[in-house]
């Protein structure tokens, strides 16, 4: 009976970890309105001061060129004839001193000696210029009694040292401020109402600009869960292509990784499949023998086939681990390699003694840190040497070293059978074995070594032993830290 087809939002839906709820969530819109609305709400006070002080300038205009007819009026009034000043304004004086219903109006002229001459007394006396030219207006702000004004003034020369006559209007500033009050409503006014629209503005842009990334994210959720099949780029936002374009080469990677791993597991068991045969014709021959001896023969056959499979699983699983993510199964630690080194040489002596080869470690004579995973670079250590001993004939030499110059260098070395120039390009493969020797072994080692020295990030490389026998493998590692620099 054939199995419905599962549907695909539901299979992509199905078995999904829900999205963490985050303290503090990162959200590309709110960040982009954000940007926008701080230098907006900060533009918009500097807005309101500029537009005041541009409406007091525009206001003062034409109530300046007012003042300053009345102090021309006034200056053309004034006689001077060599120490005696005149002044003739019965008409004019009762112009300037015209109040209306808003402002009212002062004067003032001064003379040489700074006696009053004419008009108001409380006015404030202007600042006298190193040169006073004579006829200039100037205008100034003041106060008279309690009241704002502006003030213009002129200076008439008097002749000789004297100090000039000073003739001066003043007017209060409420029509000023009326006027200037209105233009600063007239364009503020407006803004109040622009710039809620421009919030909605920039809210709906928004939204219609980052609809494609909603869009986007509903074609990932869509997907089958075994679909890596790499998303068309030409349908997003060219800002979002280097993004869709990165993904869709770490989904490369993945695909690579799942068939790499889909091609492990169907030769790991296909090399398992071998022992465990061997096994099981080893178990009925066993059960089929009642000679005591022939029994124990092949049960002793029986343990070595049950040794020979453990060692490949446990080879398996290490290659496993090694290929995983390292740094979630373990911890990169400061370690000392020569005394890592060291342990795993301490531990091959005895096998090396049994099979009478003449094993032998050479240390650096201090200690070599280096970022890494003890438990893998020991495994590292452990098939290198275990390669060493295992086709190096008895009365051979198989020599670990450590050293360092720029790089931290661990050498294993043997003289034994060696490993021809034309296969050591593929020593590193899994299950390869070199042809012609007669050790057991499961092909997997190599491949271990060469994982790990990638994790690590640290290069192996393959020399002819001294004398042009054997093998040296060289793992070089990172730069050589002191233990000053690495408690530092």
């Amino acid at each position: 009976m054939a199995r419905p087809e599962p549907d695909p939002k539901a299979a992509a839906g199905q078995g999904r970890k829900p999205s963490p709820d985050y303290e503090h969530p990162n959200s590309l819109f709110l960040e982009i309105v954000d940007w926008m609305l701080a230098p907006l709400l900060l533009l918009w006070p500097i807005s309101i001061v500029a537009t005041s002080h541009v409406a007091a300038q525009i206001a003062n205009q034409p109530y300046d060129r007012a003042l300053a007819d009345d102090v021309g009026a006034l200056m053309r009034l004034v006689k001077v004839d060599g120490d005696r000043v005149t002044v003739d304004l019965p008409a004019a004086a009762r112009a300037v001193q015209h109040v209306d219903d808003t402002d009212a109006l002062y004067y003032q002229i001064v003379g040489p000696d700074g006696k009053l001459i004419q008009g108001d007394r409380d006015f404030p006396p202007p600042l006298l210029p190193a040169k006073p030219e004579a006829g200039k207006i100037r205008f100034r702000d003041e106060r008279i009694e309690t009241e704002a004004v502006r003030v213009a003034y002129a200076f008439i020369p008097v002749g000789g040292e004297q100090p000039p006559l000073v003739v001066q209007v003043a007017e209060t500033r409420r029509k000023r401020e009326a006027l200037s009050s209105s233009i600063i409503y007239g364009v503020l006014l407006p803004q109040f109402s622009i710039v809620p629209l421009a919030l909605i503005l920039i809210y709906l842009g928004l939204a219609r600009g980052i609809a494609p990334l909603g869009s986007l994210r509903d074609r990932i959720r869509g997907r089958r869960p075994a679909d890596l099949s790499p998303i068309p780029a030409d349908r997003v936002p060219v800002e979002v292509r280097p993004l869709v374009v990165a993904f869709n080469e770490m989904m490369e990677r993945l695909e690579d990784n799942l068939q790499a791993q889909q091609r492990f597991i169907a030769e790991a068991a296909h090399q398992m499949r071998t022992p465990l045969t061997g096994l099981k014709m080893q178990t009925e021959i066993a059960l089929s023998e009642t000679d005591p001896a022939r029994m124990r023969h092949a049960l002793q056959l029986i343990a070595e086939s049950t040794d020979r499979a453990s060692r490949m699983v446990n080879q398996l699983l290490t290659l496993a681990r090694a290929e995983a993510s390292h740094e979630k199964l373990h911890r990169v630690v400061p370690l000392d390699l020569d005394a890592l080194a060291r342990d795993v040489a301490e531990e091959w002596v005895v096998r090396a003694l049994a099979k009478r080869i003449d094993f032998g470690f050479e240390d650096s004579g201090r200690p070599l840190w280096i970022e890494g995973v003890p438990l893998l670079l020991h495994e590292l250590l452990n098939n290198l040497v275990d390669n060493a001993i295992k086709y190096t004939p008895p009365g051979g030499h198989v020599t670990v070293r450590t050293r360092a110059a720029e790089q931290v260098v661990i050498e294993v070395e043997d003289d034994g059978i060696g490993i021809p120039f034309d296969e050591r390009a593929r020593i590193f493969e899994r299950f390869y074995r070199v042809l012609g020797t007669d050790s057991d072994g499961s092909g997997l080692g190599l491949t271990i070594v060469a994982e790990i020295a990638e994790l690590h990030r640290a290069s192996i490389d393959l020399f002819t032993g001294r004398g042009g026998k054997g093998s040296m493998f060289r793992v070089s590692f990172g730069h050589h830290r002191s233990k000053a620099r690495r408690t530092g």
